[in-house]
């Protein structure tokens, strides 16, 4: 299993790079919430993904890439741990 800390950098399948906040709980439904700081690196990066802290549900955050929709993508994770 997957474990999203604090301090990790991720990279997302269209080539930014996700630094990971922490871990918080939606107020109301009390859904687990990745807060990132999102980094783009401008020559990998095609996404167009502006720079920027955001909230994405824990559990879209540890899903595959839908290989239908992008066939190209070799990367299984949608946000895959950088060494």
């Amino acid at each position: 299993m997957r474990e999203i800390k604090p301090g990790q950098i991720y990279k997302h399948f269209k080539g930014f790079k996700a630094y990971i906040i922490t871990i918080a709980k939606h107020s109301e439904t009390g859904e687990d919430l990745v807060i990132y700081v999102c980094n783009s690196d401008s020559v990998k990066d095609k996404s167009g993904h502006k720079d920027g802290i955001y909230a994405r549900p824990l559990s879209m955050f540890l899903s595959e890439v839908d290989h239908v929709k992008y066939p190209e993508v070799e990367q299984k994770y949608r946000f895959e741990l950088m060494n």
